[in-house]
């Protein structure tokens, strides 16, 4: 009895360990919170002191503090670190809230994430400002990256967009209002039409119009025809519909003036145009010539961009600009139409220039991240934007299909808008299943 008592307690222990392993490679969330989260919390509680210390991350107190750590309590006085006044857990790792002494500022603790996260044992560390004198260090257990899955919560809304899964485990989201221009870079295979799948996907959900310019004779965006209200394939199409925008644009602001107001949504809701996003594939097709004669139109194309992109935040109207590349080499209009582009996404890319172009006046630090994502993860990305801050993204693999049957879904969504009507693409047809051999055999009915 003794024996077979050892047997199984020893194969319980076996199968117990067995399954610990096979939940840290399948099911990173729940090896986390049975085993990570509580060796984690642990091992900063013990160790937050003096890895604070080891980091220069603490301060002299004040005379006062000194004094009475001095006279009455008879100890010898410490460096101060910043206070910590929450902990808790998450499915992907903790969020400790400090209340920083004088003396500190978050940029201290930035620069030392990288050192945190080694004394602590975590995958990564995020510093967020929360408010004046609090930060919270977000520690993310494993990689969240390397199998995406979105929050429950994350959901289109008004005009924000969860786009992709942050390194911290928080949804990225693409915010209209707050970033109404944005440009995404990234090189051939490196993700980029998955993030505009996901994008698109969104926006198709909510009350706005969606204007599609697809140079590549339409190969991106054709299939989501049932739910844009514009679509032109052609730099010559594009050319007149930009202009039809640009018109749209000064008429929207004569309703403003109008009205009193300076911006879209202090307009009554009975009277508020609808917003609208432009997405454009390929930003080069609008910039490269062939020929003398294709100046005029290259001229057009850009004056219109930039005033788009200077201007039309405050009527609604935002640009989503895609490409491999986007500098000078392109031609006169280019460094300024990018400098008003506030959100940045930079996927791989084949050389440090390009991912200079898309984050070196934002966030110098990003670049060097984003010149090592791997080939072998893509959809991997870095976004920035105007506040200098930057995070480590990537988008959930979204299958061409699923879109599609999400702008069909919500095609009844598509605003009447007149000035676009000329470019209105035809909803793709949906052909009818064909009725095949019957595959039931039939057998005599005997009476």
């Amino acid at each position: 009895m003794t024996d077979l008592t050892v047997w199984l307690e020893a194969t319980g222990a076996v199968s117990a360990a067995g399954g610990l392993g096979y939940a840290k490679i399948r099911a990173p969330r729940v090896y986390w919170s049975l085993v990570g989260m509580p060796v984690t919390w642990g091992r900063f509680a013990l160790s937050y002191r003096s890895t604070m210390d080891v980091c220069g991350l603490t301060v002299q107190p004040s005379g006062l503090r000194a004094f009475m750590t001095r006279n009455v309590a008879r100890r010898e006085v410490q460096p101060v670190p910043p206070k910590v006044r929450r902990v808790r857990g998450t499915s992907t790792g903790l969020r400790v809230t400090l209340r920083l002494p004088a003396g500190l500022e978050p940029a201290d603790l930035i620069a030392s994430s990288e050192r945190l996260r080694h004394a602590w044992g975590v995958h990564s560390v995020t510093v967020t400002e929360t408010k004046p004198g609090y930060v919270e260090l977000r520690m993310t257990g494993y990689d969240v990256l390397r199998r995406v899955r979105m929050p429950r919560g994350a959901q289109p809304r008004g005009m924000v967009v969860p786009v992709a899964l942050r390194e911290d485990g928080t949804a990225f989201e693409r915010d209209y209002r707050a970033a109404p221009m944005a440009l995404t870079l990234g090189a051939n295979q490196s993700g980029k039409s998955m993030y505009q799948r996901n994008l698109i996907k969104g926006l198709a959900q909510l009350p706005v119009a969606l204007v599609g310019i697809d140079c590549k004779r339409g190969v991106e965006q054709t299939a989501y025809a049932s739910r844009l209200s514009a679509l032109v394939t052609s730099p010559d199409d594009a050319a007149s519909l930009l202009g039809v925008l640009v018109a749209e644009m000064e008429d929207r602001f004569d309703l403003l003036s109008r009205h009193g107001v300076s911006d879209l949504w202090e307009l009554p809701e009975s009277t508020r145009p609808v917003p609208v996003v432009v997405l454009v594939d390929e930003i080069a097709e609008l910039f490269l010539i062939s020929s003398k004669k294709d100046e005029e139109r290259r001229e057009r194309i850009v004056t219109a961009l930039i005033r788009l992109a200077q201007m039309a935040r405050a009527v609604g109207i935002h640009l989503e600009i895609c490409g491999q590349r986007f500098g000078s080499d392109l031609g006169k209009g280019a460094t300024m139409l990018r400098a008003q582009l506030t959100g940045r996404v930079v996927h791989r890319v084949n050389d440090k220039q390009t991912a200079e172009m898309g984050l070196n006046d934002l966030a110098p630090d990003a670049v060097p991240v984003a010149s090592l994502i791997p080939m072998e993860r893509p959809g991997t990305a870095v976004a920035a934007d105007s506040s200098g801050g930057w995070s480590k993204i990537r988008t959930p693999n979204t299958t061409r299909d699923e879109v599609v049957a999400v702008c069909r879904a919500f095609a009844h969504l598509v605003p009447d808008l007149p000035v676009l009507a000329p470019f209105r693409p035809a909803a793709p047809v949906v052909p009818a299943p064909v009725a095949g051999p019957s595959l039931v055999k039939p057998r005599p009915v005997t009476p």
